[in-house]
């Protein structure tokens, strides 16, 4: 019996002198804003269905974002084709009312951080189009994340036939990490970095959400919002796959941000110039 109180009397004193579990921190992750290219918009018309931006012009910032992670690297959108930065004068498709331009390369800007696009483990895009998708074959030998749905559109009948299609074809058989139903992504597995699901501009359009340790959680939100505008009076593009769905989306923003994430309007050059200049980072 007094074995037995003495073993017990030394396992409170233990407990009591154990610390209290503490919350995890947040690892130490740096955001690198990387200048993918331009997109000089003769008429913005398209990105409002209700006409309201009819014949007005504006440039639009093609932005890449890589995420650095102790357990690896992420990027994010990989910009439009590189190939364009040998057209100095830029490259305006048929029937196309922009002008395309790309002032340096993404693989240039990875070498300023000693990096190869076979150094990233991880590519996820937030839909196929080609300002999005425009070097995603680069990193065929990466863990592509993408939306299951989007993923079928890309590889069926109307993707292969699409001109989007040889940004992306090497991806067909890549170690590829899919995203079924509703279901959000947990990249790393400790919540600092997630793809969000949010349709509507695509049948899988997908967003991202940073947890910084500094500069806080932060929400990278691509097509959402082509303009400033778009989200100040909730506008959607004439050429969105889903209406109601992209309103959907817009609420689910809205909701994160109500809840402290800073939002990320990934065309609006006001918000990619907020960001740090590469090659410095966010953290």
């Amino acid at each position: 019996m007094r074995r037995n109180l003495f073993l017990a009397s030394a396992l409170l004193l233990v407990a009591a002198c154990t610390p209290p579990a503490q919350e995890a921190a947040t690892p130490e992750i740096q955001l690198y804003a990387l200048d993918c290219g331009r997109a000089n918009f003769s008429d913005i018309g398209v990105f409002a269905d209700d006409g309201s931006m009819n014949g007005q012009a504006r440039e639009l910032i093609v932005p890449c974002y890589l995420i650095r992670h102790p357990n690896g690297d992420l990027l994010w959108d990989t910009g439009l084709p590189e190939a364009l930065a040998d057209m100095p004068n830029g490259f305006t498709p048929e029937g196309f009312p922009a002008t395309l331009t790309v002032p340096v390369r993404l693989s240039a800007q990875l070498a300023q951080l000693n990096l190869t696009p076979a150094d990233i483990e991880y590519v996820s895009v937030s839909h196929y189009h080609s300002d999005h998708s425009g070097n995603l074959n680069m990193f065929a030998s990466s863990n592509w994340i993408v939306d299951a749905e989007e993923r079928s559109r890309m590889f069926g009948d109307e993707g292969r036939a699409g001109q989007e299609f040889p940004n992306y074809n090497q991806l067909e058989n890549a170690n590829t990490t899919r995203l079924e139903g509703d279901a959000d992504f947990d990249v790393f597995g400790d919540g600092s970095v997630t793809v969000i699901q949010a349709p509507g501009h695509t049948p899988g359009h997908t967003i991202l959400r940073v947890n910084l340790a500094n500069a806080g959680p932060l929400l990278i939100t691509g097509d959402m919002y082509h303009l400033a505008e778009s989200r100040e009076r909730r506008l959607v593009p004439s050429f969105n796959f889903d209406r109601p769905q992209t309103l959907a989306s817009m609420d689910k923003i809205d909701a994160l941000e109500a809840a402290g994430v800073r939002v990320i309007r990934e065309h609006v050059p006001e918000d990619f110039a907020a960001l740090p200049r590469f090659p410095e980072a966010l953290n």
